[in-house]
């Protein structure tokens, strides 16, 4: 009779390994379930609880992740002007996200309150008011800024609805234009006109576009 052998050494786990194995879940199309992050890393669910106590607590880590990760390159660079910062700061979210369309929708499905997060903010807050922009104002512009980045990102990302990263911007430019050629001249005759325009709504250059707008309108009056 065959004897069982001693179990080998229990796998040791990271929080960052399991949040990778979510994004991964989620890149796929799948959902950031704890059974399905567990099944992901080979372990059982009672491993994932030690770390997450359900979804909602991955999807605030994954948030943190995704968003903690970008402050950092040129946001961080104290030494370029806060424009500038604040514009590396808005593409490396995009690339970020981009990266993990499937990730979007949790940036709107609960508040960004973790630590990370508040260290962004707290960061960007104090960038505003020290380049001369009053407080309250700096406040303002700070959600101002965070919804335009993730709104942005968010109209985005649903244009694609295949798992995983999003296609070049070229191709997704192509197709939007594709489907806005449909629209009936004769009845919308200004959209009709405006649909090379409307095609590049998901571009880099339409991105920075808006966020210069918003800029600019912060330092108006300054």
């Amino acid at each position: 009779m065959a004897t069982r052998g001693r179990p080998g050494p229990r796998r040791t786990l990271t929080e960052d390994e399991l949040l990778t194995a979510a994004l991964q879940l989620l890149d796929e199309g799948g959902q950031a379930s704890i059974r399905g992050i567990a099944a992901k890393v080979g372990v059982a669910p009672n491993a994932v609880y030690t770390y997450f106590p359900d979804k909602s607590a991955v999807v605030a880590a994954l948030v943190e992740k995704l968003l903690g990760d970008a402050d950092s390159g040129g946001f961080a660079d104290e030494t370029l002007p806060w424009r500038d910062r604040i514009e590396a700061l808005a593409l490396d979210v995009r690339t970020n996200l981009v990266a993990h369309p499937g990730a979007g929708a949790l940036l709107m499905s609960g508040p960004m309150d973790g630590p990370r997060t508040t260290a962004l903010n707290e960061r960007l807050l104090g960038l505003l008011i020290d380049a001369g922009i009053d407080p309250v104002e700096a406040a303002r512009s700070t959600y101002l800024l965070i919804v335009y980045v993730l709104g942005s990102i968010a109209l985005e990302v649903s244009d694609e609805t295949d798992p995983g990263p999003l296609p070049s911007e070229d191709v997704r430019v192509a197709r939007r234009r594709a489907t806005y050629e449909q629209i009936p001249a004769a009845v919308f005759p200004r959209s009709a006109a405006a649909v090379p325009t409307m095609a590049r709504f998901v571009t880099t250059e339409q991105y920075l576009w808006g966020l210069h707008r918003i800029l600019d309108g912060i330092t108006r009056d300054e």
